[in-house]
């Protein structure tokens, strides 16, 4: 991988993560058009290198909220920043399993796998239309819908489901306000990505995972066009999310998943 392939593909990820059409699903199809030929410990790697890049972003468009719960925690109280803390903690549990007991099927899926990505593009594009649709979006977070959200999230760890748009989708679907959906959603995230960093940034130290082709400054171009796209779009997101607008997304994954089901197919 060259520093300018890595600097797209990181732009990329910067976009897509927050917008609901899936940065997996993207980053392997971009991959695919570089006619790059990875292993899927070192395409795992990458991926890792570029969703913490995303996370920091998180962190930083964040930041009140973040400090606003840590502040919470440390009072020591069941407040409401100790209830939300609660709630994302829940929201982890499924795709913390998933990740740990399946680690290896899941790296397997990162291969090059174009039709599955496309099948989940098309599932991306039918979540994000119906939750266009809903009316009733009024209630907060609360334990079952944590829980739930938290399921979506690990059905996400497929390439080609967005992540964003499983989570906030399936909030808006259980009624709860789009402006708390985005939130909850951004935020439930940033454990699990940051946790998963940190174990692989152990076996990229140790030279366990990165192969010839993954150098240290290509995953650090990566990582910074991830960061700063990521800010940019993590807002436009937010507002879009507010304004019920997610239909176009979902357009623009049906016309995605079947150029690469066509491609694929023909």
């Amino acid at each position: 991988m060259t520093p300018i392939q890595a600097l797209i593909l990181g732009l990329i990820q910067g976009l897509t993560e927050f917008l609901p059409v899936s940065s997996s699903g993207h980053l392997e199809i971009g991959k695919a058009l570089f006619g790059l030929e990875m292993s899927g410990a070192q395409s795992l790697t990458f991926d890792v290198v570029v969703h913490a890049g995303t996370a920091l972003s998180t962190i930083v468009v964040f930041r009140k909220d973040i400090a606003e719960i840590i502040t919470g925690l440390l009072k020591f109280k069941w407040n409401a920043e100790t209830k939300f803390a609660s709630f994302v903690l829940i929201s982890m549990v499924p795709a913390a399993f998933i990740g740990l007991v399946f680690e290896e099927e899941i790296g397997a899926l990162f291969e090059g796998q174009l039709l599955l990505i496309g099948a989940m593009l098309a599932l991306t594009g039918l979540l994000l239309f119906l939750a266009d649709r809903a009316k009733e979006t009024r209630k907060s977070v609360q334990g079952i819908d944590a829980f739930v959200v938290g399921l979506a999230q690990a059905v996400a760890i497929l390439p080609g489901i967005s992540r964003s748009g499983a989570t906030i989708s399936t909030s808006v679907l259980l009624g709860i306000d789009r402006a708390k959906a985005a939130r909850f959603s951004f935020l439930m995230v940033l454990p699990i990505i940051l946790g998963k960093a940190f174990l692989d940034a152990k076996d990229i130290v140790a030279g366990e995972t990165m192969g010839e082709d993954v150098s240290g400054v290509v995953l650090i171009i990566g990582l910074l066009a991830a960061f700063l796209s990521g800010i940019v779009a993590c807002n436009w997101m937010v507002a879009l999310v507010k304004r019920s607008q997610l239909k176009y997304f979902s357009y623009y994954c049906f016309a995605v998943a079947a150029i690469v089901l066509i491609s694929q197919l023909v």
